[in-house]
C-alpha cells in the first residue's frame, strides 16, 4: 500500500503529453506558499533575462529595489537589488515546471541572450526532460517538463519502486482510499 494519491487538481501543471497546453500566465494575487528570492546587482538585466529567456512576466515592482516575477500560479520569483552576486552558481537549484513543447524554445531564447547559460536538455530517471540554466545572477534554474507516461518504461518502474503508481480505473493511482 502507498500513502501517495493523485492530487493533480491542485496544480496548474497540465497532464503530460505531446499536445499538453501550458496554462496562461497567472496574474492573481494570493498568499504565496513558496517563492524564491534572488539577489542581483543589475536588476534590469536580470528582469530582461527572466522575461525573454525563461518566460516569466513582471507582476509588480518597487523601482530600484525589487521585481516580483511570475509564470504560472505558484511560480513566483523575487529579484532583489544587491551590491554583488556570487561569482559561481551554487550547487542548489530552483526548478519550475513547463510542458515538453516549451523546452526547445526556452533553450533557444536563453542561448540567444547568454550563449553559455544552458545545459541540456536531458531526460531524468523520474520521467522528465530538464534544462539547467545559469542566470545573470548566477542562480541555477532548472526548467522541468514531464514526459508522457509509458507504463512499460524504466521510468515507470523507477516510480513504482518508490510507491508511485499510475492512475487506475478509478483515476486515483490505486490509492483511492486516500482521495
Amino acid at each position: 500500500m502507498s500513502d501517495y494519491y493523485n492530487a493533480f487538481e491542485m496544480s496548474p501543471v497540465p497532464t503530460p503529453g505531446p499536445d499538453a497546453v501550458p496554462p496562461e500566465p497567472f496574474h492573481g494575487i494570493y498568499g504565496m506558499p513558496a517563492f524564491v528570492t534572488i539577489p542581483t546587482n543589475d536588476l534590469a538585466a536580470s528582469v530582461d533575462f527572466w522575461i525573454r529567456g525563461l518566460g516569466f512576466f513582471e507582476l509588480f515592482s518597487i523601482p530600484g529595489q525589487l521585481v516580483h516575477l511570475r509564470r504560472w500560479a505558484f511560480q513566483d520569483v523575487l529579484l532583489v537589488s544587491a551590491p554583488s552576486v556570487p561569482e559561481q552558481p551554487p550547487a542548489m537549484s530552483f526548478s519550475f515546471a513547463g510542458v515538453l513543447n516549451q523546452v526547445d524554445s526556452l533553450v533557444e531564447a536563453c542561448r540567444a541572450l547568454r550563449p553559455d547559460s544552458v545545459d541540456g536538455p536531458r531526460d531524468t530517471p523520474w520521467n522528465t526532460r530538464d534544462v539547467e540554466v545559469i542566470t545573470p545572477e548566477n542562480a541555477r534554474i532548472v526548467f522541468t517538463a514531464a514526459k508522457p507516461f509509458d507504463p512499460a518504461s524504466q521510468e515507470a518502474r523507477n516510480l513504482e519502486a518508490i510507491g508511485i503508481t499510475p492512475p487506475g480505473d478509478d483515476g486515483r493511482g490505486g490509492n483511492g482510499e486516500h482521495a
